[in-house]
């Protein structure tokens, strides 16, 4: 049996031997393989042969690269905890001051995480027992509160947030808090933006660099213009900024134009259908035959049902005149006038004048050779706008079809 008793001398041995019994070398190309050599000489390597391997290694070992990766996407702090951190205030080093002197506990490293711009501030601040200050001036006590606690959590409540939109806006431009900006311009435009409020939205939008919110006021001024421009923020808006007065008249006025010429070509495309229906119209009656109207090889039998053509009514009425007119000229009589006009188009759109059964269709087919310029012009960009009427009936009816 081994005496219990130490010996010093072998101790004192064995650590001046221990930095002699390894020689350490690290490989090129493998930082994270180390090597052992073992000195043969080394009193330590004379142990047993028959020590068993270790067992192999159960799953894999995870690196050091993937535990911070993990970390981040867990949420391993609720917000409630952080909220209640800033509510509490335990451990704050940073006092923050109102505009009416109250003061705000904070953190120095969660407010330097969360905005850059307060983190640059606090680092130009001066401790005073161990506490920076620092001042958020120009807005109320209650919007500063709202901002730090969403620094901390991105917890709000909806009445603080309504209450003080316009200041969180600004604070969250200035500070650079893209989170809480697009709070702010989201609860805007979903409601909150008023009659009475959109001539200042639409300045602090500018201002705080907030294009969508620029372009939704803009169009809320354009469509309600007589009424936002008798608020008391136009009158306001037009005494310290014309020129944004100015640049909204303009808009204003561009929308309006743009209403009109909407509406007129709303109207032309109702012409140019009414004209493709005329000449659909003209065919059925000089090649079917509709009611008491008709070629004199169709035996017609009057008939109250109504007809599937929308222009053979009044087309039938011009017609009879056009064949009992005694003037019968192009200049002497306005609805023989417009009736050869309905003559001349259809010759110009019949595609099979071989076998028409429209009276001097081959006719203007020929005086079409003899014509100027400019009235041909006219006439193909007329042509061209009734074709066009029909491809897009024919697409609303093979659309409607298909349904």
């Amino acid at each position: 049996m081994a005496s219990p008793d130490l010996h010093t001398s072998w101790l004192s041995a064995a650590v001046e031997s221990f930095g002699g019994s390894f020689n350490i070398r690290i490989e090129e190309g493998a930082a994270d393989s180390v090597e052992f050599f073992e000195d043969p000489t080394s009193p330590v390597c004379n142990l047993p042969t028959n020590i068993p391997k270790p067992p192999p290694v159960t799953g894999k070992i995870q690196s050091r690269a993937t535990v911070p990766r993990q970390l981040a996407n867990s949420d391993c702090v609720p917000k409630d905890t952080w909220d209640r951190l800033f509510k509490e205030g335990f451990g704050a080093d940073v006092h923050v001051i109102a505009e009416n002197g109250s003061v705000i506990p904070a953190h120095y490293a969660l407010l330097t995480v969360a905005s850059p711009v307060l983190g640059n501030l606090l680092q130009q601040s001066k401790l005073r027992n161990g506490i920076r200050c620092i001042k958020i001036a120009g807005v109320p006590h209650g919007a500063v509160y709202v901002f730090i606690r969403f620094l901390y959590s991105a917890c709000y409540d909806e009445g603080d947030v309504k209450k003080f939109v316009l200041h969180l806006l600004v604070l969250s431009h200035f500070y650079s808090v893209p989170s809480l900006k697009r709070v702010c311009i989201n609860h805007l435009e979903q409601g909150w933006l008023t009659l009475d409020n959109v001539i200042d939205v639409l300045q602090l939008a500018r201002d705080c660099d907030a294009p969508r919110l620029t372009l939704f006021c803009i169009r809320m001024v354009v469509g309600n213009f007589k009424s936002i421009s008798s608020t008391e923020g136009w009158k306001v808006m037009r005494r310290a900024n014309p020129a944004l007065e100015q640049e909204l008249l303009e808009f204003v006025v561009e929308a309006d134009t743009r209403k009109q010429d909407r509406l007129k070509k709303i109207e032309e495309k109702k012409v140019y259908l009414q004209l493709h229906e005329a000449m659909e119209a003209l065919v059925h009656i000089c090649r079917d035959g509709c009611r008491t109207i008709g070629p004199r090889d169709k035996v017609l039998k009057a008939s109250q049902e109504a007809c599937s053509f929308p222009a053979c009514k009044g087309l039938e009425s011009l017609v009879r005149h056009f064949s009992n007119c005694k003037i019968k000229v192009p200049g002497g009589c306005v609805r023989c006038k417009r009736m050869w006009q309905i003559f001349e188009l259809h010759s110009r759109i019949c595609e099979e004048p071989d076998s028409c059964k429209v009276p001097l269709c081959s006719h203007f087919k020929e005086k079409m050779l003899q014509q100027t310029k400019k009235d041909e012009v006219k006439w193909k960009v007329l042509v061209s706008k009734v074709r066009a009427a029909r491809n897009a009936v024919s697409l609303f009816s093979s659309r409607r079809s298909s349904f």
